[in-house]
């Protein structure tokens, strides 16, 4: 079975999936999208109401954002995955409960296990505090970390602001813009130390 079979096989499941209370107030579940091979996975928070409607992540004003970012870096939506910590909509965008998390992170960990990433890129606190716990976001974002991750293994992670953060901060945007644009390097020396 290929990686992209496993995907889609995955997605079937979760979108019948009722492990907590947000499958009750969600219009769809929306598990990620992109591709099965992709060497850079992002995970966010959880969907906003236009990835709720649409069934797809990061479609409203913080994807377009981070469609432009991916541009800088020479790179397209369906190159990378994108994917959230929590696949359903949380009411009125409130922050995902602790349970709501723990109920999806086996979601999550098998799409990582599927995808094989090089490098995961965090967008926003609460996908941070989900891989690095007890870590701050003004300490760590822009930084590349190698952390052993139960279930996966030693991963690469690298922490970006979320980029709805940037589209009402200013100065954030241009912080997140410099982060954002050292992802290639990061991919670089990730393949040049697996030689």
């Amino acid at each position: 079975m290929t990686k992209q079979e496993q995907l889609n096989e995955l997605n079937d499941l979760m979108l019948k999936c009722s492990n907590c209370v947000l499958h009750k107030t969600c219009k769809q579940v929306v598990p990620g999208e992109g591709s099965a091979d992709a060497e850079i996975m992002f995970i966010g928070e959880g969907p906003g109401q236009k990835e709720d409607e649409l069934g797809r992540p990061f479609v409203g004003a913080a994807g377009k954002f981070l469609e432009e970012m991916l541009a800088t870096i020479k790179l397209k939506r369906d190159q990378v995955y994108i994917a959230n910590i929590v696949k359903c909509r949380p009411p009125q965008n409130r922050d995902p409960l602790p349970e709501e998390t723990a109920a999806c992170w086996p979601w999550l960990l098998e799409q990582i296990k599927i995808i094989q990433p090089k490098l995961i890129v965090t967008l926003g606190r609460h996908s941070m505090e989900r891989f690095l716990p007890s870590m701050k976001i003004s300490k760590v974002h822009g930084k590349a970390m190698r952390r052993e991750i139960e279930g996966i293994g030693r991963q690469v992670f690298y922490t970006l602001y979320h980029p709805a953060a940037a589209l009402y901060n200013g100065s954030m945007r241009e912080v997140l813009i410099k982060d954002f644009r050292c992802i290639p390097k990061i991919i670089e020396k990730i393949k040049s130390e697996e030689k």
